[in-house]
């Protein structure tokens, strides 16, 4: 089966722009949206994010979790903090989340066997440890 798959950690924030995000964390985003109105045509972000993003061909769903981890671990100190921050200000919410993103049966993804995939006890340490969200979106063809 061929798969297009894709991992991100973002932090989202209603008052806090991404590049204030960065700022305060000391990296700058792979990705950001800026909030705008809440149209629906087009769409637009209702929230400020800051993301992480691992697109990488070829990988597992946990080899792209560990790449993004391997680049966070070094700031998971102010990714609490700020996540902190952000909940006590704006009220706890969905502030930082690990998302995996899968299509399956999508032409231009890689050929996968094993689709399942696990968090092992490092991601879900780190997870535990900035206060995150793991929020999987799996979709295939209609």
């Amino acid at each position: 089966m061929r798969v297009h798959q894709y991992v991100y950690f973002s932090l989202r924030s209603d008052h806090l722009s991404a590049h204030e995000m960065a700022t305060r964390l000391g990296m700058e985003a792979d990705e950001v949206s800026v909030k705008a109105s809440k149209r629906e045509n087009p769409p637009v972000p209702r929230v400020h994010s800051w993301r992480v993003v691992c697109r990488d061909s070829g990988l597992t769903v946990d080899e792209q979790i560990d790449r993004i981890i391997d680049r966070l671990e070094p700031i998971a100190d102010e990714i609490t903090a700020l996540a902190r921050s952000i909940d006590e200000s704006e009220g706890e919410g969905l502030t930082s989340t690990l998302q995996v993103v899968r299509y399956f049966n999508d032409d231009d993804g890689d050929q996968h066997q094993r689709l399942g995939w696990h968090l092992d006890r490092r991601a879900l340490e780190f997870l535990q440890y900035t206060g995150a969200e793991l929020d999987v979106d799996e979709y295939g063809d209609d």
